[in-house]
């Protein structure tokens, strides 16, 4: 059976979508092709006929969980009264729903211990999406240049991903809480003060 040009675009974005819950909540390599393709009722060999590589879907599906996350820290951006946008990106951030669900959650967060680990064409991607995002945050950051925002950004970054992670490590829901407020005071303190 022929299907049309637009189910295959809604099958290949339906695969996409679903790997990139499953990558961010189980890691790269914790995901099977055939196993994510059962959990779609489509066929192992269907796989072939929209991605060339598990490498090709896994670039995809990080860079949709970079599309999604940025989409909702716009989202609270929009939210914030003017000039606090900045504390809400990071009270969004370090958010214990946030924490709680890595599967629609930030892919650095999720997957940082791995990323190193990656094929190098999957890195130059997400490294494109990482800057991406640091351009786009920095805006909201002190500094008198661009180039000192993008380095407190880069801080700002690397501390929140580094306190999520280590929120989602500790099974002591008060000691993750703890965690993560006290990394949302250091940075509020620390550049929207």
């Amino acid at each position: 059976m022929r299907y049309s040009a637009q189910h295959k675009q809604e099958t290949r974005e339906r695969i996409v979508h679903t790997a990139s819950r499953h990558f961010r909540r189980r890691g790269g390599n914790g995901v099977g092709i055939a196993d994510l393709m059962s959990k779609l009722k489509l066929t192992h060999g269907g796989f072939y006929k929209h991605f060339a590589s598990k490498e090709e879907l896994l670039t995809e599906a990080i860079l949709k969980a970079f599309e999604e996350t940025e989409a909702q820290l716009m989202e609270a951006v929009a939210k914030a009264q003017p000039g606090n946008e900045l504390k809400m990106i990071i009270d969004h951030y370090l958010d214990l729903d946030h924490c709680g669900n890595p599967d629609g959650g930030c892919p650095v967060a999720a997957l940082a211990s791995e990323i190193g680990r990656y094929p190098r064409a999957v890195r130059l991607e997400i490294n494109k999406a990482m800057r991406n995002r640091t351009r786009k945050l920095a805006r909201f950051l002190p500094g008198r240049t661009d180039a000192e925002r993008e380095r407190n950004c880069l801080v700002l970054i690397s501390g929140m991903v580094g306190a999520v992670s280590l929120a989602r490590a500790t099974l002591d829901a008060e000691r993750r809480k703890m965690i993560l407020n006290a990394a949302r005071d250091f940075y509020l303190q620390a550049f929207c003060n």
